[in-house]
């Protein structure tokens, strides 16, 4: 003679994972005949903000350091439109991050500039390209790896 104890357990399990399995379909049933539905819906989905770790190294940048002949005014002319083109496209690129003259305190008369880089490769391609340096107006250029310490240039 079989347990009724046994028995009356498996069938409550039995009975139990239907009502269970009943309830999944219910649900499923009503997300896909739902206008809005997805299959993420089933899902739970958790957006987090930009992960940071707790050491990330600072981004390495190129300087490009120029020094200007003394009458860099007088005879920047003819090579200031190509030398300001390329400097924009460079930075439409993403490659140029900035850039521009430096003179001595007090005086109107840039003796330098200075441009920052993603890579050293945007440097020599600025410096190989440069009407300025082609027309003379550079005397000397330098490139320079930079660790950006403070800030985000």
């Amino acid at each position: 003679e079989p347990d009724i104890t046994v028995t009356s357990l498996k069938y409550k399990m039995l009975w139990n994972n239907r009502a269970v399995l009943c309830n999944a379909v219910a649900v499923v049933t009503r997300l896909s005949t739902a206008s809005s539905f997805s299959p993420m819906a089933l899902t739970t989905t958790r957006t987090f903000a930009q992960t940071t770790s707790l050491y990330s190294a600072p981004p390495k940048r190129y300087l490009l350091n120029y020094e200007y002949i003394p009458d860099v005014l007088e005879k920047r002319g003819p090579y200031r439109e190509g030398h300001l083109g390329l400097a924009k496209e460079m930075a439409a690129e993403g490659t140029c991050v900035s850039g521009g003259p430096f003179n001595p305190p007090g005086s109107d008369v840039p003796n330098g500039a200075l441009f920052v880089f993603t890579t050293k490769e945007a440097a020599e391609k600025f410096a190989a390209e440069d009407p300025y340096i082609e027309g003379g107006i550079v005397t000397k250029s330098t490139i320079s790896e930079w660790t950006v310490a403070i800030g985000t240039n």
